[in-house]
């Protein structure tokens, strides 16, 4: 698992190098990857995928407000690269290779899980500036 983590955490920071984040918000980047696979891991073992990825992309929405917030950044810099991680590629590449070799159970199923999470990863993030948005309103009405 540590290797896993070290890796997610490398991932992360080097895919917000592609996506030209501030030199100083790497490694904050990376640790918002880390984490994300980090509770997605521990949760897949217990729960679905779809729910695993939903939860990890949440926590990526909630640390990815509070490091904005602390760093005084963009909150895009760290949730994109933070749901790094998480996002399906190797499945959807197996379902359109599955496609391809005629074998369309198989792609449909992968496809559909790819779909789902996605779904999630899209579900996760909303709720999390959503309740943001809401706690904020709540905070300054007090």
């Amino acid at each position: 698992m540590i290797a896993q983590l070290i890796t997610s955490f490398i991932a992360s920071s080097a895919f917000s190098v592609i996506f030209n984040a501030p030199r100083r918000s790497l490694p904050q980047c990376g640790l918002v990857g880390m984490v994300s696979w980090a509770v997605y891991i521990l949760l897949n073992g217990s729960y679905s995928t779809v729910l695993a990825t939903f939860a990890a992309t949440f926590v990526v929405g909630a640390t990815s407000i509070v490091f904005a917030r602390m760093y005084k950044t963009p909150v895009i810099i760290f949730s994109v690269s933070g749901m790094i991680p998480l996002v399906p590629g190797g499945m959807a590449y197996d379902a359109m290779r599955h496609f391809v070799e005629n074998d369309y159970n198989v792609a449909l199923q992968l496809a559909a899980q790819a779909f789902f999470i996605s779904g999630a990863i899209a579900i996760g993030l909303v709720l999390a500036e959503v309740l943001n948005q809401m706690l904020r309103k709540v905070g300054s009405r007090i």
